[in-house]
């Protein structure tokens, strides 16, 4: 380095220095506005909840009154308006942080999983569904290489790991989305937690003759179910956008395994392929019972799956809406 050099060196030095003041100083204002932040999210929450608490007993008191004719008016207004507001506690919870589920809780601990803005709901929200997307185009080619290219026991173990771990993810991925306002169907998180420990008993499933006459039928199954899911996201996609553009759907509402009201609307063809996937899950518990009842048949997996999956049948039958 020449000494003529020295000079342009300090004043690059001295521009840094400047900036790392303006960065420091921009670093002390962001902590400020974050405890602030903190102190108005537990202010609101509290408010809240005080206000919830009060609503409801208002509800149990108004109940209780035997109004006249000229006061039935004014107690149904009072109620009507209740509903709505307990609708728009709603929306206000979902961008305030709140303590994670039992299920959150032992997967991740007491960590916040509120996502602070609408832009970062919905991209998460897209990241899920595209998440779906992808894990059930990988499953139909990895479920068609078992069935038809493949007969391995170690593929086959790749494939249901593979399950256990998108149904895993799945339920984690769907109680951050509930804690986020979507409005997600119980059953149909439940039919994913019946699925993730389905897809385990599978993976622990020796081979032998049992397993090999259970085989082929499953993996056709899941094969099937997986196809079914990709039409479902693709044509309910379209579907949800076009009903949010409406205002008849919510931002965070998501495609689901099921049918459900709002699908009337244009995806009645769905029906069949629904209906006969359900009913082949009624079809694996029968050939399940009927294996179990075999004098060679001498693995506890064959009853467990048999149970699940008439849990998994019973669930997704009762969810179609």
């Amino acid at each position: 380095m020449t000494s003529a050099a020295l000079p342009d060196c300090v004043r690059e030095w001295e521009e840094l220095q400047q900036h790392y003041n303006d960065i420091q100083e921009a670093h002390r204002s962001y902590r400020q506005k974050l405890e602030e932040l903190t102190k108005l999210q537990t202010r609101c929450s509290n408010s809240i909840t005080r206000q919830k608490k009060k609503l409801k007993e208002l509800s149990v008191e108004l109940k209780k009154i035997k109004s006249a004719e000229e006061n039935e008016k004014q107690i149904k207004e009072i109620k009507e308006t209740i509903k709505l507001r307990e609708k728009d506690f709603f929306e206000m919870e979902s961008f305030l942080p709140k303590k994670n589920g039992l299920y959150l809780s032992l997967v991740l601990g007491n960590v916040n999983v509120t996502l602070l803005s609408k832009q970062a709901k919905f991209a998460y929200k897209d990241e899920y569904e595209k998440f779906k997307l992808y894990l059930t185009m990988i499953l139909i080619v990895l479920s068609f290489v078992c069935r038809f290219l493949l007969n391995s026991r170690v593929m086959d173990a790749m494939f249901n790991f593979l399950l256990v771990w998108y149904y895993c993810t799945l339920t984690i991925r769907e109680s951050i989305l509930i804690n986020n306002g979507s409005r997600i169907k119980g059953w149909w998180v439940l039919n994913h937690y019946v699925s993730t420990f389905l897809s385990g008993v599978m993976l622990t499933w020796p081979d032998g003759l049992m397993y090999q006459m259970f085989r082929n039928q499953f993996l056709s199954f899941s094969m099937y179910q997986s196809f079914v899911q990709f039409l479902q996201y693709y044509y309910q996609s379209g579907c949800l956008y076009r009903l949010r553009a409406l205002g008849e759907r919510h931002n965070m509402d998501l495609t689901v395994e099921g049918f459900q009201s709002w699908m009337w609307r244009g995806l009645t063809f769905l029906l069949p392929f629904l209906f006969f996937g359900q009913f082949w899950q009624l079809y694996n518990a029968i050939t399940l019972f009927q294996l179990a009842r075999h004098p060679e048949c001498k693995e506890w997996q064959v009853m467990c799956l048999l149970i699940l999956e008439r849990t998994v049948f019973c669930c997704s039958f009762i969810a179609f809406q």
